[in-house]
């Protein structure tokens, strides 16, 4: 395995099912050069035996991007990871805080808080597999387990295999009782236990997610000392609020507003229609790039409903910029 690169994941886009694919990294990389981006969980056996290049394929200008892979098989993980190589993947990052019956059911994600030692073997064999780093996200905790045990517990497991970064979730999982969504939102946060493991695990780099909703938040965490913070639906909803001007935590100045964010997708927008795409395919994940702005209301009612009619192309994107520009104009 090769020695990882200087720790560069100041601010990250966190994996979400059926949002972060392809289409929505590349808006969100309009916004930001240096923000980690992370693909939807994929399941080691998915990248197996599914259909891998739709699966695994992305555009170069994606970089940085992780891999997210579910399992809990150290061999058939390692085998998805040899798979991935060849795609270019920045880093791969095992998947240890989903709590959906579905996920449960195939004995991956947050279930495996349980099982700290089997997860350090996942990972011990994807390490081996691997030329890139091998990341984890886990949560603080899952149903009974004291976090304040369980999670110091689950870290120690993660540095005796050599992991170097770890992002924490700072809520507790509930497997049974509450849905995937209520497990975002009901669990209290417990920040001030994911700042304390800063201190007692000064070798592992540790990155916090959960509630984290402007890029104000994230300057205050990185100011507490966190190596990294990572922000997961504020970045879809209200991708601006975060991601614009976040390159200023890496020192750049690269900071694009929505308008010229959208601009840039117009080639990339053009050659996925040209390949036979739709139009709703890359805007639905654009619908939060006005968001709290004047016009934000018609921006999103245009590309709702005009975007997904058969043949949409980018005059669909104008009528809906347009709504914005004569709202703001009046404002």
């Amino acid at each position: 395995m090769t020695q990882p690169a200087p720790f560069d994941a100041r601010l990250s886009v966190a994996p979400m099912m059926d949002w972060t694919d392809r289409h929505c990294r590349m808006f969100h990389r309009q916004f930001s050069r240096r923000a980690w981006l992370y693909t939807e969980m994929v399941t080691a056996a998915a990248v197996i035996h599914g259909p891998r290049e739709r699966l695994l394929a992305f555009d170069g200008a994606e970089h940085p991007v992780v891999l997210q892979l579910g399992g809990s098989d150290p061999a058939e993980l390692a085998h998805a990871v040899r798979l991935a190589a060849p795609y270019g993947y920045n880093e791969v990052n095992l998947n240890v805080g989903c709590p959906s019956d579905r996920v449960q059911s195939g004995c991956f994600g947050a279930v495996l808080m349980l099982q700290p030692d089997l997860v350090a073997a996942c990972v011990a064999a994807m390490q081996e597999a691997s030329a890139v780093p091998v990341t984890v996200k886990c949560r603080i905790g899952v149903d009974d387990q004291n976090p304040a045990d369980a999670l110091p517990a689950f870290l120690r497991a993660m540095a005796s295999v050599g992991v170097g970064h770890v992002i924490i979730h700072a809520r507790k999982a509930w497997l049974q009782g509450l849905s995937p969504k209520e497990n975002r939102e009901i669990p209290p946060l417990d920040y001030d236990l994911v700042l304390a493991m800063r201190h007692a695990f000064p070798s592992l780099r540790l990155s916090i997610n959960g509630g984290i909703t402007s890029l104000a938040q994230v300057k205050a965490f990185l100011d507490q000392g966190l190596d990294g913070v990572m922000v997961g639906r504020a970045a879809y909803h209200d991708t601006a609020c975060v991601l614009q001007g976040a390159d200023a935590l890496w020192g750049d100045g690269f900071a694009p507003d929505s308008f010229a964010a959208i601009d840039a997708m117009r080639p990339y927008i053009a050659a996925h229609l040209a390949q036979g795409g739709r139009l709703h395919q890359i805007t639905r994940h654009m619908l939060g790039a006005f968001a709290g702005a004047a016009g934000a209301r018609g921006w999103r009612r245009v590309l709702s409903t005009q975007a997904m009619r058969a043949g949409a192309g980018l005059e669909v994107l104008d009528a809906a910029l347009a709504e914005v520009s004569r709202a703001q104009a009046a404002a």
